[in-house]
Order: structure tokens, then sequence, then C-alpha cells
């Protein structure tokens, strides 16, 4: 049973090693959601047409024209219905009707541990900013980008098992036939999964997890969780991370703790140093930045699980 542990808490690590910058990458979940950050009061209300002022004239009762009794009106032309099809028009059924509450009041997000979270959270900026973002710094003049690109290419297609399985749990069977048919070409067009010759083909990758699958089975996300040297998380997907890192074929492929430690932190330096400029912008323009990525973060798992 101890054994076990370990197992499942190397998982947990080895899985999410990134420290916060893993949650700054170009497919980052709160990335793609970051218009949504803007409330709703910070948007500027469209101008109102202006309606068309009419003079009032003293004389106009007297001089304006008679209206001609004998002109057809739109309920003359549509009989004694007419009336009534007009105002059942004006009017929106139950259905029809806008709920402004949904609309207006956002879902409360829980996080009963906020204040240990924001500890983490400036604990792994920290980490990001003195450790992580020089050697990216350094790492990136020494690697140049394509060479970047090509590296986090084999690392993405050596993952592929932990998203077919997913994709079958939810079953969700084309995006599994996806993820093997990207592994086959990819290993051989693509010289190992160093260039990504199957999305020339017009086959995206997916992007489920185990994390998502519990979703899709009714499993709540329970409580927001940030932990060192980790992205940020729900307590569902910290379960899913482990059950995903069990499934990861490099545990079996290379035992070795230490071994597969380190390419987990050369793929987060490679990884880092890719999106230098993405989280350099993102990191100027968000004032309470531990909100916006709990906000973005829990809207895009929640979205992804609705797919």
């Amino acid at each position: 049973m101890r054994r076990f542990f370990i197992v499942g808490v190397a998982a947990v690590a080895l899985g999410g090693c990134g420290t916060l910058s893993a949650a700054f990458r170009s497919d980052a979940p709160f990335l793609t959601v970051s218009q949504s950050l803007t409330p709703p009061e910070a948007a500027e209300p469209e101008p109102t047409p202006a309606e068309p002022v009419v003079a009032a004239d003293a004389n106009t009762p007297e001089d304006a024209p008679e209206i001609d009794s004998t002109l057809p009106s739109l309920s003359d032309d549509m009989g004694e219905g007419g009336d009534q099809l007009m105002l059942a028009q004006s009017q929106r059924s139950p259905q029809e009707k806008v709920d402004t509450t949904s609309v207006n009041e956002p879902e409360e997000e829980f996080d009963p541990w906020e204040r240990f979270n924001e500890t983490m959270f400036e604990f792994n900026r920290k980490l990001d900013r003195y450790a992580l973002k020089p050697a990216a710094q350094v790492y990136n003049v020494i690697m140049p980008e394509p060479f970047q690109i090509l590296i986090a290419n084999g690392f993405d297609n050596i993952s592929f098992v932990p998203r077919a399985v997913n994709s079958l749990l939810q079953g969700k069977f084309g995006g599994a036939g996806r993820e093997i048919s990207r592994f086959l070409i990819n290993s051989t067009a693509g010289i190992g999964g160093l260039f990504d010759a199957a999305k020339y083909w017009g086959i995206e990758k997916s992007r489920e997890d185990f994390g998502q699958t519990l979703g899709v089975w009714g499993v709540g996300p329970g409580p927001f969780l940030i932990l060192p040297f980790m992205e940020p998380l729900t307590v569902r997907d910290g379960i899913g991370k482990a059950v995903d890192g069990v499934m990861d074929p490099l545990s079996y492929v290379l035992p070795f703790l230490w071994v597969r430690l380190s390419m987990k932190i050369g793929e987060t330096v490679n990884d880092r140093a890719l999106n230098l400029e993405l989280f350099q912008g993102f990191e100027e323009s968000v004032i309470d930045m531990y909100s916006a990525v709990r906000h973005g973060y829990l809207r895009r798992r929640e979205q992804l699980i609705r797919e």
C-alpha cells in the first residue's frame, strides 16, 4: 500500500512539475477565456441612436393635413385577427425571455483554501521569476526556437496514451482514433514525433485527461488548489493528474525516478522558453493575477467538460 502511495505522489509531481508557468502556455486553460475576465461594467455601452426630435408648433393641429380614413390599416388587411397577431408578435414567450439573473450573476468559485492558495501562488511566481525564467532565457539563447518546437512535439507525441484512453472513457471514439492516427503518422512521417505531420493533414490532437473524464462522469471539481511546483488545479484534477501519470508510457520505459524528473524539468524549461513573451504580456496586463488565473482556469475546465 505504501508503494502505491509513493507512486501516486510521484505521478502527480511529475505530471504537474511546471510550477505556475505551465498554466501560461499558448494552449493554457485561462488564456482562451481571457476576454471573459473583463467585468461587464468595464465594457462601454453601445451608443443609443438618437430619436428624431420634432419641433412643437402651436399651429400644428390646425395646419396638419387630415388623414384619409378610407386608407386601409394593417389590421384591416389581416382581418379581425390582425390586432391579436400584432400583439402576439410583440410579446416574448416564456422560453424566449432572457434570464438576467443567470447572465449577470457569475457562478461562485469554490475556494475555501484561498489564503493557502495565495501563499503557494506567490511562492510559485517567485520560483518562476528567480529560477525558471532565467533558466529559460539562457536556454532560449542556446537553443533556437525551431529546435524548441521539435522538442515540444516529441514530448507531446509520447504523451498520447492518456489522451487516447480518456477519449475512450468519455465515449469520444473519434478523438481516440485521432490520437492513434496522430501517433502513427508523427512517429513515422514526423521522424519520431519531432514534426507534427498529422497537423498538415487536418488531424488535430484532443485535450482529454482523466480530470475531464471524472467531470463527464458527474464528479464535482472540489476546491480550487495550488501546490508548490505545480500548476493550478482542483482536487478532481489533481486525482486526474495522478491517474494520467500512471498511464504515461515513460513510467514503464524509464522506471528510474531521477531520469524521469530530469526529462520533466527539461520539458518545463523548453516550454517556458517558448512562451516567454506570452507570460510577460499577461503578467503586465493583469492586476490581480491570482483571481484571473483561478477564474480562467475554472471556466476553461468547465468548458472542456461540456464539449
